[in-house]
């Protein structure tokens, strides 16, 4: 092993275990464990580093006499005692329930069963504290494991993750905890172990299992053995291999810009792996912090700004959203699971915001990030009514005690939900209002219907099919948490229209594999309203249609259209089904008249008009419609939904509401309103006096308009015309006028168009502020807009109208086709021609000369574009083909003018790349890619040659383009000019 100076790492000085007044014996006794280091191992730098990572695991700056942690220590130590009174190891095992040699997983908890006793050990007012029979116990243990499961040359079997992030992590922790009580023979020994089952190589490339959340983890393992071994060159590796964590991804696992987050490749995973991101990034910084290992990547920043884009829109009154939690939402109470207690979606919130408050002490982000962060997290603990994060039972006495601190804290406010809406590339959408918050689940080829793995999540088969989420400011927080899963009804859950086909448990595959192949999902969003829809496919099912849900201020306008099915079976669109609880009697109302609340009660209403579930929210329906309702009490286990769970009998009460779309139902439609928080009276009122009209409802366009917000908005599925608005092609458009001024944002949630082209029948706007990828083609009377979305990955773009002002003059758009193109390969192929390929293929590779280098060539002619040029952008469509790698930059070039031809042009044969021009990104999905080259059309007239290449002297990966001779997405140039 490496031995690393004192002098490289300043001793910092310790924090003491209890900062509180009334210190304990039991106290003194833990904080001398902690410190104690034994004579043939002088304290040095690395004895710093593990008292930090002793800290984060046991906590400082509490009073173990006070609740909550008397009771938390407590409670660990009755644990530990359990564990303690059935430990009985042998060749084969260290409890009887735990047999070693066959499932990976059993080393994994017997490791945790260990890490339990050696906390109890470590930490103060366990009733263990310091005990020598516990110590005995661990180290046992530990030596047996290393004897027989967990070796150095062990053969790895079943799960991976067992063997490279959940043994080593637990192990590991309790080698600091016990560190003290260990020989150097005993300690080189299990990290010789670690060595054999995480080796360097497995961060040696961000791919595979090794990207995102599970990548901090392996880093976590190579740190902390780094730490305990003294091993500098294991720091680095550690500290280098998060690098690739912090970028922004395009595609895959890992953080976007707009706030998603992926894992598993087609899974939004906010909830879970991102909980487990976080945390360990959280842990790392606060353990690497001033020293020669700590993290300095530019790209760090990304996950402070993710604490506010990616994780706090998921939470709410403490919980995190189900929808974003992947197949972690059917654990529930699992049969392994040490505490006997039920995760949900609390728990796992929980388990995020003791992440952001530990990031907060960290002093990794700047000051004014922690503090909004901190504010946000008294805000969440202080409204979460329903599972009061100091009463949580997951939440170890580190958590606590800056839970505790922050709330008794003055200085710091507890921030309120804020108000607005969130459009997320992972397929998700958040909406907040001041007295309830909604989430939508869909899915498309990017996203996964459900994830199931390792028997987890069986029966998700619907639940990125539509579903709506939806709680209140202080009602309703309960509704997922309240052992809902294992009871529901899978084929009803709220807001998806699913063929009531029955499904196999797991059915469609495993990680995420069953995809629908629509591409169309997602929506524009100004901030605060919007229009969001799916072009709907069911698992294994012949079900398409059209769904759409436009957020408004008080309520969620839900409309479908297209609905077509053979399988058979009836199809059916869910409004709601609201979890009652255990003896739930909420009223249901329907046009005025309460209906019975008995168990086993059902009903059918023909023209409905208004409904409303007291305690929850109202329902309306334009026009009237047939409604079926049913009061059930239905009973499940969370062993139905996951193998890991227990078989405990569950019933809950259900009321449920849905529209029935009859057996192979052709072109269904529907549409209604939910008001969260509603009264039956406020829903019929509205009913009576409705703001909304439905503009459209087809399987090519659904809009509506709503008088009380000013918003107009439409989802097209094609080219067409709803309302006032026309598009050129398929994209979501949200309108509102206010005040003289008219915001248009619009995006393609298709990911198939470069531009779209909307028109307005709107008159008296005179001026207009346009973001980037906005152009102005005409305004005073018709309105009409060219909008750049490729590239945006479904974001939209937006323009203020306003009717002062002067309206700019007339735009013309002008799209070219490439008169020729080809692509050009240096080295032994610098004479071969390619010019009549489907591709182009684009690759900046060194040394020069070698044979690896492509760049693309396109000619344009020009002739034919008046008046002077505002824009041009070159449009090109690919995507990264190279297995070096996922994300590539594309430049565009001018070229030095001379003269080629297609057919004869070669790499010693062709125009030189001159100015570089607009540069884009590009991943491994395929995309368009926009590359300004205003510039370079700087009063040009004529054929105009442009050469595609990635930025000069940086080597990159390889992209394939389509060429103009590709029959699907063919490079274009596209101007504007007046």
């Amino acid at each position: 092993m490496n031995s690393h100076s004192d002098a490289a790492l300043p001793m910092l000085s310790r924090r003491r275990l209890l900062q509180a007044a009334g210190a304990t014996a039991a106290v003194t006794v833990a904080a001398q464990l902690r410190l104690t280091a034994t004579p043939a191992r002088a304290a040095d730098a690395y004895d710093t580093l593990r008292g930090r990572w002793h800290d984060l695991l046991t906590g400082s700056g509490f009073d173990p006499t006070a609740q909550p942690y008397a009771g938390t220590l407590a409670g660990l130590g009755g644990r530990a005692r359990d564990q303690l009174s059935t430990f009985a190891p042998t060749s084969s095992s260290l409890w009887p329930d735990l047999p070693l040699g066959t499932a990976s997983a059993n080393i994994t908890s017997s490791y945790k069963r260990l890490r339990i006793m050696a906390m109890a050990w470590a930490q103060p007012g366990t009733g263990l504290t310091g005990d020598a029979a516990t110590a005995s116990a661990v180290i046992t243990g530990l030596d047996q494991l290393h004897a027989t499961a967990y070796t150095p040359t062990a053969v790895n079997y079943n799960n991976w993750w067992d063997w490279q992030i959940g043994s080593p992590r637990a192990l590991l922790d309790v080698c600091v905890l016990m560190y003290a009580q260990l020989t150097a023979t005993q300690l080189a020994g299990y990290l010789s172990a670690v060595d054999h089952s995480v080796p360097d190589s497995t961060v040696a490339a961000y791919t595979g299992r090794s990207t995102g959340a599970n990548r901090v983890d392996l880093c976590r393992v190579l740190a902390l053995r780094g730490v305990l071994g003294k091993s500098t060159d294991k720091l680095a590796t550690a500290s280098n291999a998060l690098t690739p964590v912090f970028p922004y991804v395009l595609t895959g696992d890992g953080l976007y810009a707009d706030g998603s987050f992926v894992q598993h490749t087609w899974v939004p995973y906010t909830g879970s792996y991102g909980s487990v991101l976080l945390d360990g990034l959280s842990k790392l910084l606060s353990l690497l912090a001033g020293t020669e290992w700590q993290v300095n990547t530019p790209q760090l920043p990304n996950l402070f700004t993710a604490v506010t884009n990616a994780f706090a829109p998921f939470v709410f009154n403490g919980l995190v959203m189900d929808g974003v939690s992947g197949r972690s939402v059917s654990r529930g109470l699992e049969t392994k699971d040490l505490l006997h207690l039920q995760q949900n979606d609390h728990t796992r919130g929980h388990g995020i915001i003791g992440d952001i408050l530990r990031l907060a002490a960290s002093g990794a982000a700047p000051a004014d990030q922690s503090a909004t962060w901190k504010a946000a997290v008294k805000g969440w603990i202080s409204r979460d009514y329903y599972s009061p994060y100091l009463s949580d039972g997951y939440i170890e006495v580190p958590e606590l005690a800056r839970a505790e601190a922050l709330l008794k804290d003055s200085t710091v406010p507890a921030a309120p939900e804020p108000l607005g809406t969130q459009i997320f590339a992972m397929d998700r959408a958040v909406v907040r209002r001041a007295r309830w918050t909604a989430a939508l689940s869909v899915c498309s080829a990017r996203t996964t219907f459900y994830e199931n793995g390792n028997k987890e999540n069986v029966r998700g088969w619907h639940t990125n099919s539509g579903m709506l989420y939806w709680w209140g400011d202080t009602y309703g927080n309960g509704q997922y948490s309240d052992n809902y899963w294992p009871t529901v009804n899978p084929y009803r859950l709220p807001g998806t229209t699913v063929s009531t086909k029955p499904l196999a448990d797991a059915a469609g595959g495993a990680w995420g594999a069953p995809r629908p192949d629509n591409t169309w999902a997602g929506g524009a969003t100004d901030g605060m309203y919007a229009a969001y829809g799916q072009d709907v496919r069911s698992l294994t099912s012949t079900l398409s249609g059209r769904k759409s849900w436009f957020l408004l201020d008080d309520s969620i306008v839900c409309l479908g259209a297209g609905i077509t099915c053979t399988d058979g079976v009836p199809v059916e669109t869910i409004i709601d089904n609201r979890n009652l609880g255990t003896q739930g009697t909420s009223t249901l109302t329907v046009d005025g008249a309460d209906q019975p609340t008995t168990l086993g009660w059902s009903g059918q209403f023909n023209g409905a008009r208004s409904i409303g579930i007291a305690g929850f929210g109202g329902y309306v329906f334009p026009g009237g419609a047939t409604v079926h309702a049913v009061r059930e009490a239905r009973t499940g286990s969370w062993h139905d939904i996951n193998g890991g769970s227990t078989t405990e009998q569950l019933t809950r009460r259900y009321l449920t509401l849905w529209i029935d779309h009859g057996t192979d139902p052709t072109a269904a439609a529907y549409s209604y309103l939910i008001m969260p928080g509603a009264s039956a009276s406020t829903a019929a009122a509205r009913a009576a006096n409705p703001t909304v009209t439905v503009v459209a409802n087809s399987a090519s366009a659904q809009a509506i308009h709503d008088t009380a917000s000013g918003v107009t908005a439409a989802n097209f599925f094609a080219a067409g015309e709803a309302g006032p608005i026309t598009a050129s092609a398929a994209c979501s458009v949200l309108l509102r006028e206010k005040n003289g001024t008219m915001t248009v944002t619009v995006s393609d949630p298709s990911r198939t168009s470069a531009t779209v082209q909307v028109t307005i029948a709107k008159n008296g706007y005179h001026s207009a502020d346009p973001s980037a990828g906005v152009s102005i083609l005409t305004l005073g009377g018709a309105i009409s807009l060219l909008v750049e979305t490729g590239g945006t990955q479904g974001a939209g773009r937006t323009v203020t109208l306003h009717t002062i002002g002067t309206a700019p003059a007339t735009a013309a758009a002008t799209t070219l086709a490439p008169t020729q193109d080809t692509y050009l390969r240096d080295g032994i192929y610098a004479n071969t021609n390619y010019g009549t390929e489907k591709t182009l293929t684009v690759k900046n590779a060194t040394p020069s000369n070698s044979g690896y280098s492509r760049r693309a060539l396109l000619d344009f002619d020009t002739s034919s574009v008046t008046g002077t040029v505002q824009r041009a952008v070159l449009w090109t469509y690919g995507r990264v083909a190279d297995s070096a790698g996922t994300l590539a930059t594309l430049q565009a070039f001018a070229t030095d003018g001379t003269a080629w031809i297609e057919t004869a042009a070669t790499w010693n044969r062709s125009p030189a790349p001159g100015t570089a021009h607009g540069t884009g990104q590009i991943s491994t999905t395929a995309d368009w890619i926009p590359l300004d080259v205003t510039d370079a059309l700087n009063g040009v007239r004529g054929t105009i040659s442009l050469a595609i290449w990635q930025p000069s002297g940086a080597a990159s990966l390889g992209v394939y383009l389509h060429s103009r001779e590709n029959d699907y997405f063919p490079p274009f140039l596209q101007l504007i000019s007046t």
